[in-house]
């Protein structure tokens, strides 16, 4: 599994030859301006709630690619309005495809298209391929239902919010990865406005303190999972 940071809460993973993008919001993230909607690839769009800056390049992406948009009920009958390839899943329900597997799982947060659209409530996914589990939060606090996430597989990684005010933030996300037993926390939803700017080294401090890894991704930047 391959996964690629591209600002925000927006992520690519790269299963087999097939690719997910995860809550697309780029064009309107000064800070990904180097990033080329054009030439990003999409089979799946998996998302986790409505907000506008985790759905805003969606319809562009999809209406190329094709792709199919993965996400609760209430977002998939707001694109397949649109004409757009849906599948709508709701809590505790999976997706499944001979690569992976996005099981769509609670999140504590709220959810609204820009226009004012009910979007659902929010959620995160647990991806699974044939031999790595990860676990993206979306925008949440943290809930014990977490913890149910452990009996179910272990996980190779876990993508948190860790940007606070909207989300948890880091002391929050410290806690998280202890209820659902993961050392390996990718962090995202930070930095890409004022309300949500941390200090960075001290956030890797505080997860090094308790024996966890914190990974801060460049904006376009790698990693193989």
């Amino acid at each position: 599994m391959k996964i690629t940071f591209l600002g925000h809460s927006c992520f690519s993973l790269e299963i087999n030859e097939i690719t997910i993008l995860i809550d697309p919001f780029i064009s309107g993230n000064a800070l990904a301006a180097h990033i080329d909607l054009s030439n990003l690839r999409a089979d799946f769009i998996l998302l986790t709630h409505a907000h506008q800056d985790h759905v805003l390049d969606v319809e562009v992406i999809a209406e190329r690619t094709k792709s199919v948009i993965v996400s609760n009920y209430e977002i998939a009958m707001y694109y397949g309005s649109k004409g757009l390839n849906v599948k709508a899943l709701n809590h505790g329900g999976t997706f499944k495809t001979d690569d992976f597997s996005a099981k769509y799982v609670n999140a504590i947060h709220t959810s609204s298209f820009a226009d004012g659209t009910y979007g659902g409530e929010p959620g995160g996914f647990v991806i699974s391929s044939k031999d790595k589990n990860l676990y993206v939060a979306g925008d949440t606090a943290v809930t014990m239902d977490m913890k149910l996430i452990p009996m179910l597989l272990k996980l190779d990684a876990a993508i948190f919010p860790i940007g606070d005010t909207f989300t948890m933030g880091v002391d929050d996300a410290i806690i998280a990865s202890n209820l659902v037993q993961c050392s390996k926390v990718i962090g995202c939803h930070f930095n890409t406005f004022p309300p949500i700017e941390i200090d960075v080294n001290d956030a890797k401090t505080k997860f090094s303190l308790k024996d966890k890894e914190l990974i801060i991704l460049e904006i376009g930047e790698k990693i193989n999972l």
